[in-house]
């Protein structure tokens, strides 16, 4: 126990029986049928089963629909965060802190409600509104991060070569941030993909996103369905980190242009 490296075991107890020992049954489950018996037929179910493709995809429009939106409305409000000039107060950065202080659901009860009162029929819209609500500090703060602490001097000898202001945040200021936005989008893409209380509050469950075929699986005791669509969306996550990661390393050997 004098050893540093025992000091990591705690750790390594809890990411195997919280981590690995659910992913390792979400896999098994996944690949069994009711019996128990090793069968492909939740994935060929998924490819067959119509309802399900026509929700992923449904999903996936939603998911690009919001993480457009984040990035449409993120990007301006952390750049100007970002920017000293514009931004003079730490106090404004808390301010977008804040509502991440409340419990998610609550934000979204309080939502719908606020729809209700207004009188606003909850579909595509609300939602859309409503994941954009939560999601967005997500997409702020990374881009936030990434201006914030990058180095001002590019821009400056940018400027001193005769660069417009345009020219100088499409050419220097913008591709340095792009790690920044990458991670923002992956941070909403795949939240938004698998949500499904979202959905349920702000559309009256018109609306079901894949989220929801998991979770409706799980709580009918379809185990083994709902493990395999798990599973899916676990490859998508485990897809999308790796061509985030590789643009990530693009973004950075390319530096600016």
């Amino acid at each position: 126990m004098n050893k540093r490296s025992s000091w990591a075991l705690p750790y390594f107890i809890f990411m195997v029986l919280f981590v690995v020992l659910p992913l390792l049954m979400v896999v098994i489950y996944s690949f069994q049928d009711s019996a128990g018996n090793f069968s492909m037929a939740n994935f060929s179910k998924f490819i067959t089963d119509k309802d399900s493709l026509s929700t992923f995809a449904l999903s996936i429009e939603v998911a690009i629909e919001n993480t457009l939106l984040c990035v449409i409305i993120g990007y301006p409000v952390a750049y100007i965060l970002a920017d000293k000039k514009l931004n003079k107060s730490a106090v404004t950065v808390v301010l977008f802190i804040l509502p991440m202080w409340v419990n998610a659901l609550m934000r979204t009860l309080a939502t719908a409600e606020l729809f209700n009162m207004a009188g606003i029929t909850l579909g595509k819209g609300t939602l859309l509104f409503g994941m954009c609500y939560d999601y967005l500090p997500f997409m702020i703060y990374p881009i936030y991060n990434v201006l914030n602490k990058m180095d001002k001097s590019y821009a400056e000898a940018a400027e001193d070569l005769g660069a417009k202001p345009k020219e100088v945040f499409m050419k220097i200021t913008l591709p340095l941030s792009m790690p920044g936005v990458l991670s923002g989008v992956m941070m909403v893409f795949m939240p938004t993909v698998s949500t499904f209380a979202i959905s349920e509050f702000l559309t009256n469950n018109k609306i079901k996103l894949f989220g929801t075929i998991i979770q409706e699986n799980i709580n009918n005791s379809m185990w083994n369905y709902g493990a395999a669509l798990s599973l899916l969306m676990l490859a998508i996550i485990a897809i999308t980190t790796f061509l985030q990661g590789k643009s990530s390393e693009d973004t950075v050997d390319g530096g600016a242009i």
